[in-house]
This record gives structure tokens, sequence and C-alpha cells, in this order.
């Protein structure tokens, strides 16, 4: 029995999943009225036929490819992907709905070319090897999918996806603009993205509350993707853009922050054999940090800083409070340990340990010449130069 079929059988198990008011049907043609969308799910159906043709268009796919789709609903861009791909593999989580798409298909040529898998893709292990992956996304996974898909071994060559406009716009965004952020350094880090369309919320069924865009993205692959540890990048940024109108100066020299890279450093000096004493930095270094431990911290700055952005704090601030959201689990767990090491106050803030970190610090932060520059500034190079400063003084963040 072909595993689409598998499925449908599988999901029809345990009574009828429809909850239909009239009698059979069948047929090819779907009726998006046969039972009640679940938002939990994030089901909004796409019921605009053209923005269907765009999607699997701008994929470009070719005879010989494997596409896996995120969310098929029921099928509208499932079956215009089966006329052009080899294969279509459709991750569903509601039964109700993998029934509908192999229905879709059933008796027609693109049956054999159609596998359903029903489950969550976010808590799959692995996503199926593909050449192109497309999706009407659900939003409560859109960072978490983009994530996962550019963790694979072998991400696919594109990816056509439809995102909350916002959420969109943050992936394309640009240093200088007012929804750059931590997730549009690391998507663009490790992918090319591009905007493709706006789609109004009318185009859905039911319709969300909010608009709709659709991007296409091209993950780096063989020699152009980063020899860079995820987790460590992402460490980097997680700090730079916790105020991302704060100068980085202000960011490297909270407490937290302090705290989290001694204890990195100390880690880094055992597995290296690395001697830890007041040597390892100039005295003039260590007098200058000793003598600003006290007097430097945040609330200082927040002083002096950004008054010409005062108008736009609270938006920032609420785009920042959201910053998690955009991290996977499975990057996540580390960078929350991480964080929760960071917040245990030192037993000793102003050992000779801490003086030597806070002094490897500012002295990355001067020779780059960013410290006085606030995140949203900042572009890959600018960060990849700290990165780059930060390990050649022993200063890890994962």
């Amino acid at each position: 029995m072909p595993k689409a079929a598998k499925a449908s059988k599988k999901s029809g198990g345990g009574g009828n999943p429809y909850d239909r008011k009239g009698g059979g049907g069948g047929g090819k043609a779907t009726n998006t009225n046969i039972f009640k969308f679940d938002k939990d799910f994030g089901q909004h159906i796409l019921k605009n036929p053209g923005i269907s043709d765009a999607i699997v268009d701008k994929a470009f796919l070719k005879p010989t490819d494997v596409v896996v789709e995120v969310g098929p609903g029921t099928g509208n861009i499932t079956v215009r992907a089966l006329e052009k791909a080899k294969k279509v593999i459709a991750i569903e989580l509601d039964p109700r709905m993998g029934a509908e798409v192999t229905k879709r298909v059933q008796g027609t040529p693109l049956a054999k070319k159609l596998e359903v898998i029903l489950g969550d893709v976010i808590k799959m292990p692995e996503m199926p090897p593909c050449d192109a992956l497309i999706s009407n996304t659900p939003y409560q996974i859109s960072s978490p999918l983009i994530f996962k898909m550019l963790a694979m071994p072998n991400p696919p060559r594109v990816a056509v996806l439809m995102f909350q406009r916002e959420f969109a716009k943050r992936l394309v965004a640009r240093p200088g603009d007012a929804l750059y952020s931590r997730l549009s350094v690391n998507v663009n880090f490790w992918a090319t993205c591009k905007h493709i369309m706006k789609v109004g919320k009318q185009n859905f069924k039911p319709p969300p509350k909010v608009e709709s865009d659709v991007v296409r993205i091209e993950p780096l692959v063989g020699s152009a993707r980063p020899n860079i540890a995820f987790e460590e990048f992402d460490g980097l940024l997680r700090i730079a853009f916790n105020r991302k109108n704060k100068t980085l100066y202000a960011g490297f020299n909270q407490k937290e922050v302090l705290n989290m890279c001694e204890r990195n450093y100390k880690v880094y000096c055992t597995l290296n054999n690395i001697p830890i004493d007041e040597s390892l930095a100039s005295a003039a270094d260590l007098a200058a940090a000793g003598a600003t431990n006290d007097a430097m911290d945040v609330e200082m700055d927040d002083d002096n800083e950004d008054n010409d952005n005062e108008e736009n704090n609270d938006d920032d601030e609420a785009m920042e409070e959201d910053e998690d959201e955009d991290m996977p689990v499975f990057f996540k767990e580390q960078n929350d340990a991480n964080a929760k090491d960071a917040k245990t106050p030192s037993k000793n803030p102003k050992s000779k340990v801490a003086l030597i970190v806070k002094a490897k610090l500012n002295k990355v932060l001067t020779s780059t010449g960013l410290a006085d520059k606030r995140a949203r500034q900042c572009d890959q190079n600018d960060f990849l130069k700290l990165l780059l400063a930060f390990h050649e003084e022993g200063i890890h963040f994962s």
C-alpha cells in the first residue's frame, strides 16, 4: 500500500474526521467547508489559485525535484507542485487535512507522486531530504521552520514560504531598518532572502487577522556556507541585540554578560592549559577595567544615549521581548542554559579574572572601532569582525 494511502487510512480511523452535514462526495474537487478549521494549527487555507501558482512558479521546480510541503491543507499548492516535480512529501499535523490532500489526488496519476507524513515537522528528528521547500506556513512555527531547514546537513536548493507580513519584513530587513533584528542577521548569514509578493488576508479562508507576504530563501551551501558554529554566532548577537539602540560597549559591559564571559573564559583557559593571572592583560588595561568596574553599568549609559530614538523605544522593546520566539527549540536550549548561568552573580566580581575579562572585552570593542556603534547599525561583517577578535582573546559566547 502506498505511503499516502497508509496516511489516509490512519487518519480515518476512530470515527469520521470530517463532520459532514450531508452525504458522501469523493471526487477530485475539494470542498473547504467540510470541516471546521483549527486556528490553533494556523489553518488558514489559501483560496486564490493565482497565488498558489506563483508560489510554485517561484520555486523554479525541475522534473527531478523532490519537494517538501509543510502544512498542505486541502492541497491547493500541493497539486500544482505535483504537476511539476518528481515527488511531493506533504507534512501535516492534522489527520483530517492529511486525509483530504490524499483524497484530492486519489485515482489520478499524481497519487503515485505524493507521500503524506502525519506529524509535527518541528518535532521530527530530521526534515526529509529535498530539493525545494514550500509552505503556507502556520505562523507559530515560522522561525523554527526556517532554522530547522538551515540546520540540515544538505538544505534544499530553495524555499518559497508564506509568513505573517511583519515577520517577512524582519527576514529581509537591512542595517538601519526599523525591523532589523537578530533574526535578520542570522537568517541572512546562512541564506539569501528575497521578498516575492504581498498577500492580503482576503485570499485565505478563514481570513487571518494579519496580512501575509511570500519570501524566497536560498540556503548557502558548500564553500559559501559559513564555517562557524551557529550557537556561537547567535550568542554574540543575543548580547548585541539585547537593546539594539544602545551602544555595543553598553551591551557587553552588562553585569550578566561579564559574568557569563568570565565563566566561559575560565573554561577556555582550563581546556587550553592557560594559567589565569594578571599577566594575561596589561597593567594599564587592568587598572582601567578596575576603575570602571562599578561605574560603567548599563544604567549610566541609559541616561545619556539615544535621545534621538526615544519615540521608537516602546516598539523596539516590544520587538526585543519577541526575540526568543525567533529561536527554535533545538538551538534555544543551549542558549537558555547559558542565559540561566549568566544570571548567577559572581562571588567575587572584582577578582583578577573578572578584571582580565572586562579588559579583554573593552580592548576588542575599541580595537575594532565598534564600541560606540549600535547593533541596528551593524552588518554581518561587523559582527564577524567582533566574533573573530573576541575568539583571539579567548572570549566565547556558547
